[in-house]
């Protein structure tokens, strides 16, 4: 007997139409009631995504605004982004370690010992700058893969050895730098480049027209590939808005910042970081095994997937992340001290990655929460200087917003469970 499908090729299309409308994660949506109506599904069933870290700075930005106007005032931004670019950059380390359901403690005392390396290397030995970078960064990758192995072959708690090398290098740092502190010269490109370096006008709205049409590529990529395979492709008319969208607004941000100075180059490689990332999770089997294994390990480890290179691979970029985000600080400061990441560097990277909606129970999130997460806790910090607040109400707030995160990402595991989404 022959299937009909097989016989008319129309019908065959039409039969996958109907099974893919049928799935209600791929429900078609041609007006802005479906739109809505999809919304609402997902906020019902905890698929909450990025909306409670955006409506968040949202608020947070009005009542600073409506407190201090000069809080978003070019000149302000421009700062926030360039100091939240080096935590950033740790928070981002953070991210891949959360997916899996793990922690690592000891990314602000890696990131110290990273710098202080580097600036031992640069200033006291007078080796160049890119070998003393290097040499830093190397030395992040090495104390990562260390970490993988206390974990994968000896079975030491992610939580215990991270604390143990808080601790540890800690103590490292003090040795290197027993001197006190090391300034890291003014003049130098590193410097100069997480300082004093922006984007001119023709590079950034190039930039700007280069993301918008690869948004653009991408969407449209995506439409051909789904529609080849039977599938509901994304509206097109959405597609289109959307890329209206980023690219005005995008461009309006770029004409804004230059009233200051415009994009600087450290915010701008952080913000590349998080894209490339992004890409990682997203599009490569790399990422999807490393989100299979942090929803479900045992599953990914009966479906083939080599768990402990994933884990490896987690603990090494975290871990190097943290080294990269030390040195870009030191360079920012101009300057490293036995302080270096001590304090509260550690909380900072943490709070970020968890406030910009990663799962603490692993398995959810993505790379724009590093971004978002440190955005959310610049501006809290910004927004609280302008007002004469005390670091003792500063910790307070950003207590009560990272405790608001968690209970968040709670409340919506709980819907997911209840939905049978997760």
């Amino acid at each position: 007997m022959t299937d009909v499908r097989e016989s008319d090729p129309t019908a065959a299309a039409e039969a996958n139409v109907a099974v893919d409308a049928a799935d209600e994660r791929l429900i078609r949506v041609v007006s802005p009631a479906d739109y809505v109506h999809q919304l609402w599904s997902r906020i019902r069933g905890g698929e909450l995504g990025m909306m409670p870290v955006v409506l968040g700075l949202i608020i947070i930005c009005t009542v600073f605004y409506a407190y201090e106007p000069s809080f978003l005032s070019s000149r302000s931004l421009v700062s926030t982004m360039l100091y939240a670019a080096p935590v950033g950059i740790i928070a981002l380390g953070i991210v891949i370690v959360l997916l899996l359901g793990e922690i690592d403690l000891s990314v602000g005392s890696v990131s110290g010992f990273a710098a202080a390396t580097m600036a031992v290397l640069f200033v006291d030995q007078g080796r160049s700058i890119w070998l003393a970078m290097g040499a830093a960064i190397l030395l992040g990758a090495v104390i990562g893969a260390f970490y993988a192995a206390l974990f994968v072959w000896v079975g030491v708690p992610s939580f215990v050895f991270s604390l143990a090398g808080l601790l540890a290098f800690e103590g490292a740092l003090l040795w290197v730098l027993s001197d006190g502190s090391i300034n890291v010269p003014r003049d130098s490109g590193l410097a100069e480049f997480t300082r004093g370096k922006f984007l001119s006008d023709g590079q950034a709205y190039t930039l700007v027209a280069l993301l918008t049409l690869g948004y653009l590529g991408s969407r449209l990529w995506a439409i051909r590939q789904r529609r080849a395979a039977g599938l509901t492709p994304p509206n097109l008319l959405g597609v289109l808005l959307k890329t209206v969208a980023l690219g005005g607004g995008l461009g309006w941000l770029t004409y804004y910042l230059g009233i200051a100075r415009g994009w600087g180059y450290l915010f701008v490689l952080f913000a590349g970081l998080v894209v490339l990332m992004d890409f990682l999770l997203r599009r490569t089997r790399w990422g999807r095994h490393l989100f299979a294994v942090g929803g479900n390990e045992e599953a990914a480890r009966r479906s083939g997937i080599k768990v402990g290179l994933v884990y490896c691979s987690a603990f090494v970029l975290c871990s190097t992340f943290a080294a990269l985000g030390g040195i870009l600080a030191a360079a920012q400061l101009t300057s490293v001290s036995q302080t270096s990441g001590t304090g509260d560097t550690n909380l900072t990277a943490i709070a970020a990655a968890v406030i910009g909606g990663t799962s603490l129970f692993g398995g959810r999130g993505s790379a724009y929460a590093a971004l978002l997460g440190i955005l959310v806790l610049q501006a809290i910090e910004s927004g609280l200087n302008l007002m004469n607040v005390d670091s003792d109400i500063r910790f307070i707030v950003t207590g009560g917003v990272l405790l608001l995160a968690v209970a968040i990402d709670s409340v919506a595991r709980r819907a997911r469970s209840s939905s049978g989404r997760g």
